[in-house]
């Protein structure tokens, strides 16, 4: 059996942890390539594009994919699409493993849009020194400025224009609390923008900066495509999985259950 998994993120290097041992099945991690160097998960590996939902649909039929699941990062809406399109066409069984948003908590002042747009603009009535924390792609959105400083971090130097008064840190997380509040504290920022990507690794800005009582804007993630089934976490995921896998003749023992 054939189980492709989007990869990419945390969740999904944790989900072919747990399936890369499960006999009788081939496991292909595909990862889009925008990271220098990824942490690469476990099994075959594969870096690149598709060609769009039509390729990605074409590839499923060439290496008799069994199982799709699109583990990748909450915003990555265009693959996500071509994910849901390639498996109708192809009639493959799709998953999406999304881990859960974050919560607003009490003392949290947040400030909910809908782009990096609306971000952009709202920004002035909120701060003038900002700690951008939406990833490398997409900050021509706040190129204008309007006369605000950016602290801009991310794991690969930034794609495109970036805001004029700007300073890039290139960082990896998980980062820790103390190491937030302080960053927050050196750099005098006074509103922090972020994605709601969820999970653990990138969520101590959010307290430091409830701590310091400052704004967060925070840019809502966007849907998956109609129809697509969902789970929170990778066991449940590889639990999917395995239930789909075919019971193995009669006297060669049942595959292991989760």
């Amino acid at each position: 059996m054939h189980i492709v998994i989007l990869g990419g993120t945390t969740e999904a290097r944790r989900l072919a942890e747990l399936l890369h041992d499960t006999p009788d099945l081939r496991l292909t991690s595909s990862l889009a390539g925008r990271v220098a160097a990824p942490r690469l998960p476990p099994g075959e590996v594969r870096v690149g594009g598709f060609g769009g939902a039509e390729g990605l649909a074409a590839w499923l039929r060439a290496h008799a994919v069994d199982l799709l699941i699109d583990a990748t990062h909450p915003f990555a809406r265009t693959m996500s699409l071509h994910a849901a399109r390639a498996a109708a066409a192809t009639r493959v069984p799709l998953l999406a493993l999304r881990r859960p948003g974050w919560v607003r908590e009490p003392g949290d002042d947040w400030h909910p849009v809908d782009s990096l747009a609306e971000a952009s603009a709202l920004l002035p009535s909120l701060g003038r020194r900002v700690f951008l924390t939406t990833g490398r792609t997409g900050l021509a959105a706040f190129a204008p400025g309007d006369g605000l400083w950016f602290l801009v971090r991310s794991v690969d130097p930034p794609e495109g224009p970036v805001p004029e008064r700007c300073e890039v840190l290139l960082d990896r997380g998980p980062y820790g609390l103390d190491g937030e509040r302080e960053l927050l504290a050196r750099h005098r920022i006074d509103v922090v923008v972020t994605k709601d990507s969820g999970g653990a690794a990138t969520a101590p800005k959010l307290r430091a900066a409830r701590e310091a009582g400052l704004p967060v804007v925070v840019v809502r993630r966007p849907p998956l495509p109609p129809g697509v089934v969902s789970v929170p976490d990778p066991e449940s995921a590889a639990a999917w999985a395995r239930t789909r896998m075919p019971s193995p003749p009669a006297g060669q023992g049942a595959v292991a259950q989760s």
